[in-house]
């Protein structure tokens, strides 16, 4: 073993995807923008493929260094998981600038909106409908990735399976009805302050979600071919983490936008 390899840290070797998940990124971000503005779709897509291959070929390239290879040691580890803790809590602070928008606007409403909240015209959506359904089927997700975690840390690999199945199916089924509500709207996200808030605020919230949902899917995968064991699953447990941030923020969204904004 060389000298410069005697250290518990990990020196990832030089990979060409995150070049290339830029590229997709903003390929990605030029193609929403000639949507918009020509409603051509192409380049969107475009952006999109390159994102996903790159985004499926990295998490690969992760999953072959911590199974495979074995360079996960837990010093390793420890600094994953503070990585995961920091990224979510800069995930808690882009979210908090969508309620202080939210409630800039909605303790004191301005003329132009009325002087009054909901805005003079905005039918708000009834939040004991599709929004406590989907509250509710969140929540039932949270149950099922705790129930997940628990069963792998007891060696019941075939119930861990099972219940993590269980969230992603809830994961989709958030997703779908959320995109059935969008149609249905009575609003746009041009009608005043308080459509600019709700599409942007569930909006970002409804990626999380997808992007949780297809973080559990990768974990799904790896757990079918026992890439995790009950004492090395990092990777499992920052999705659950995840998972658990995005159930907490929409239990804010629900409180505030849906039911004290109604």
């Amino acid at each position: 073993m060389k000298i410069m390899d005697k250290h518990p840290f990990h020196l990832v070797n030089s990979s060409p995807w995150p070049i290339t998940s830029g590229i997709g990124a903003m390929t990605l971000l030029s193609g929403l923008l000639e949507w918009f503005h020509l409603n051509e779709s192409n380049m969107m897509k475009m952006g999109m493929t390159i994102l996903l291959l790159s985004t499926w070929q990295w998490w690969r390239d992760v999953s072959r260094e911590g199974t495979m290879q074995g360079l996960h040691t837990l010093s390793v580890s420890s600094g994953l998981r503070w990585g995961m803790i920091l990224f979510i809590t800069s995930e808690v602070l882009f979210f908090f600038s969508f309620f202080w928008a939210f409630f800039n606007s909605s303790l004191s409403p301005d003329i132009q909106v009325g002087s009054m909240w909901p805005p003079l015209g905005i039918k708000p959506f009834n939040p004991f409908q599709v929004p406590l359904l989907n509250t509710m089927i969140l929540l039932a997700s949270g149950v099922s990735i705790t129930w997940s975690h628990n069963s792998m840390m007891e060696k019941n690999m075939s119930e861990a399976i099972q219940s993590l199945q269980v969230t992603i199916i809830l994961g989709l089924m958030f997703t779908f009805i959320q995109v059935m509500e969008y149609k249905e709207s009575p609003f746009s996200i041009s009608d005043s302050v308080y459509g600019t808030t709700f599409f942007v605020a569930t909006g970002f919230h409804g990626l999380h979600v997808i992007i949780g949902t297809s973080f559990l899917s990768v974990c799904l995968m790896r757990m079918i071919l026992n890439h995790f064991s009950p004492t090395h699953h990092f990777g499992f447990e920052a999705a659950a983490w995840y998972w658990h941030f995005v159930d907490v923020v929409w239990l804010f969204l629900f409180s505030s936008i849906y039911w004290w904004g109604y």
